[in-house]
């Protein structure tokens, strides 16, 4: 996930652009000194042309408003720590279309599942595959087979060739 654009330092950034602007600066210099691309000195340059510093103040956060408050994604959070079978599941695994069938459960708002992560991973949630081991699985067995076996039939290194992987070529 992308982190969270710091609005107000981006706005500095523009403000400092429009007064080296105002100082004579040409858009090169003003993209060298703020590092940024030329194109976007430009682009700030035209802006400031038409509106003066105004024009380079901050519109605000962009894309969709979020569908949860600040409150009910602080619920949903604790709900899902709670973990699935307090919910009523049977297994101890949080899957999207579960997830999002309990954010509407607890707060009436709908997510598809598959916007679900987006949602998950701004509250510090990431995703955990569970690991599949299978139920006839025998770890006994399987460390006897690593320790006794697999050194008998591993490859053994050549005497010969001094202990080296390489091969040489008969000319």
């Amino acid at each position: 996930m992308a982190s969270t654009r710091d609005q107000a330092q981006l706005e500095r950034r523009r403000r400092k652009a429009a007064r080296l602007f105002d100082r004579g600066r040409r858009a090169p210099e003003v993209a060298r000194r703020l590092g940024v691309a030329r194109q976007v000195s430009y682009r700030w340059m035209d802006a400031w042309q038409k509106g003066g510093a105004a024009a380079l103040a901050s519109k605000g956060r962009t894309g969709p408003k979020p569908k949860l408050d600040a409150a009910q994604t602080q619920q949903v959070v604790e709900a899902l720590l709670e973990g699935p079978v307090v919910h009523g599941y049977r297994t101890q695994l949080w899957t999207l279309p579960r997830v999002a069938a309990l954010i509407e459960k607890l707060t009436g708002v709908r997510y598809h599942p598959g916007h679900v992560w987006k949602l998950l991973g701004s509250s510090g949630f990431s995703c955990q595959r569970p690991e599949r081991r299978a139920v006839e699985r025998d770890e006994p067995a399987i460390g006897h087979w690593k320790e006794v076996r697999w050194p008998a039939i591993k490859k053994k290194r050549d005497a010969s060739t001094g202990g080296s992987s390489l091969s040489t070529r008969a000319a």
